[in-house]
């Protein structure tokens, strides 16, 4: 269940759909659902990890309990706003989340051990930080999301992201926003998630539309992406090398 504005737990399911798939399944269940306050939004992300990157290839293992942390901020952030540094646990398909909101210029006294704050979330995040030893920003994520949640049950969310962007430079979350794409054109993640059994509305909805549950990590397929494309930098320099 979510327990406040700062703890959730849930269970999250994504699935990878076409913009025919997604306009279907609003029409199907739009007397079930109301907009988010906000209904449209950017929303920015600073994954961090381990100098190896040890906690994403554990991730991609698929193992039944993984962990990760990131900074998040609502559009392009500056240094006065308002962002969160979320502690993200998952195990046997139930995910814990953790976060504090603290200005984006303080993001980085987290990563070198100045943190003054004593908030039991805190405390989770620094015995996070000092077990891992080398956590700091390692890839920045930028993806635009529609928000609805459910008028029968306010914990079960269903979102919809698409323009998905990532870089592993210039890792601010004040940075402008830019990057290379992950989805092909026209696709969406839809995201379900909630505290209780899906609804027979929502599951008869996806059925009919053939939206099959996939295993998405948009940090996951960003990673990915970047060894491809450093294994290819790579090449060439060893092509380039030869003939000098």
């Amino acid at each position: 269940m979510k327990t406040s504005n700062n703890t959730f737990k849930r269970t999250e399911m994504k699935y990878i759909i076409t913009k025919k798939q997604r306009d279907s399944l609003l029409s199907e269940i739009k007397s079930f659902i109301s907009p988010d306050i906000h209904k449209a939004y950017t929303i920015c992300n600073l994954y961090c990890d381990t100098d190896d990157s040890r906690l994403i290839r554990n991730s991609i293992d698929s193992p039944l309990y993984k962990e990760k942390i990131r900074s998040r901020s609502y559009g392009k952030a500056n240094k006065d706003d308002k962002v969160f540094l979320e502690l993200k646990k998952k195990f046997e398909g139930i995910v814990y989340k953790r976060r504090i909101s603290i200005n984006e210029a303080e993001v980085s006294s987290y990563f070198n051990g100045t943190s003054s704050d004593d908030s039991q979330i805190n405390k989770e995040i620094n015995y996070f930080l000092q077990y891992y030893k080398t956590i700091k920003p390692k890839m920045y994520i930028a993806y635009d999301r529609e928000a609805y949640f459910s008028t029968e049950d306010d914990t079960l969310r269903i979102t919809f992201d698409t323009n998905i962007l990532w870089r592993t430079k210039d890792l601010r979350l004040s940075s402008e926003i830019y990057g290379n794409s992950l989805l092909k054109k026209g696709e969406y993640i839809l995201e379900i998630k909630g505290s209780y059994a899906m609804p027979l509305w929502l599951s008869n909805a996806l059925a009919k539309n053939k939206i099959y549950k996939s295993k998405y990590s948009k940090y996951g397929k960003a990673y990915i992406e970047s060894v491809k494309e450093d294994l290819i930098l790579n090449k060439e320099r060893k092509e380039v090398r030869r003939y000098v």
